[in-house]
């Protein structure tokens, strides 16, 4: 594949940043979509995004300078090659980071924070395609070595691949970024299209929790498990376990979806329109609570 996208005369520009800034670009402009879809300030939920996704890529790196202090300390030139390193790990850290300033900036505007969730579900799942693309073309985060007669195995040659993400060289390999960036781009698809009409708050959040770890549990069946954890003596893996708590998490979010009906849906029950999914005039134009 191509780890390097393009050169600027002695500057590379790497597929995976090229690719995951255009995901990021594209998740930014469909949340506008979907904020007016719940009737929060599409303003709003820029901010919200930009800021989390800021905050997860300062909290990736710091955590890797925490992790690697001594080694960066004999070599600061190393400090430029921090944003190739992909790990579970280091994406774990950067999305707590993340969602912990998502959660500062929707309480400080006052925004509903289970509503404002909803909101940047499906460009989450958008931007998470387009990064697994990324991936696809820089060897990051390879899969399991694939017989040569499947038509859609992949093999790696160029040296920057292994020496980026240790890539391994001439060998067919299961495009298994290919097989998750399907997966997340049909989850994006999926909640763009019935966001509208679930009719409480927390359905789309529980629903992409959903998505997603069953997106990267099946996905990790093809993915090279090496440095990525392995547990019941490798019968799962680090991202297993993850979406399997991801998964239990959905299942109380939407056991208390009933608790928190959405305020448009609030406000036509009070005005006596029995029928779900119809509201009064004066209940769209109401301000979000």
């Amino acid at each position: 594949m191509h780890p390097v996208l393009f050169h600027i005369g002695a500057v590379l520009i790497p597929s995976y940043g090229a690719v995951t800034a255009l995901g990021v670009v594209l998740a930014l402009l469909l949340a506008q979509h979907t904020a007016r879809l719940l009737r929060l300030n599409p303003g709003h939920v820029w901010n919200l995004c930009v800021i989390s996704l800021f905050a997860a890529m300062l909290g990736s790196r710091l955590f890797l300078l925490l992790l690697n202090w001594r080694v960066l300390l004999r070599h600061p030139s190393w400090i430029f090659m921090l944003a190739m390193i992909h790990h579970p790990l280091v994406g774990a850290a950067g999305a707590a980071a993340g969602i912990a300033c998502a959660w500062i900036y929707a309480r400080w505007q006052k925004l509903p924070v289970i509503a404002a969730a909803d909101a940047v579900t499906a460009p989450l799942a958008l931007g998470l395609a387009f990064e697994q693309i990324g991936e696809l073309l820089s060897g990051s985060g390879y899969g399991v070595e694939a017989s040569a007669k499947l038509p859609w195995a992949v093999t790696y040659t160029d040296p920057l691949a292994a020496r980026w993400s240790g890539t391994p060289l001439g060998v067919p390999l299961h495009p298994v970024q290919a097989y998750a960036a399907l997966g997340f781009l049909t989850l994006a698809i999926l909640l763009v299209v019935t966001v509208p009409w679930l009719k409480q708050r927390g359905d789309a959040a529980g629903l992409w929790m959903i998505g997603t770890g069953v997106t990267v549990f099946l996905s990790e069946l093809w993915r090279d498990r090496d440095g990525r954890g392995s547990v019941f003596g490798g019968v799962l893996d680090g991202p297993q376990i993850a979406a399997i708590v991801l998964v239990l998490a959905s299942a109380l979010l939407l056991r208390q979806r009933g608790r928190t009906p959405r305020p448009a849906d609030a406000r036509a029950a009070c005005a006596g329109n029995s029928e779900p999914g119809i509201t009064t005039g004066a209940a769209r134009e109401a301000p979000n609570e």
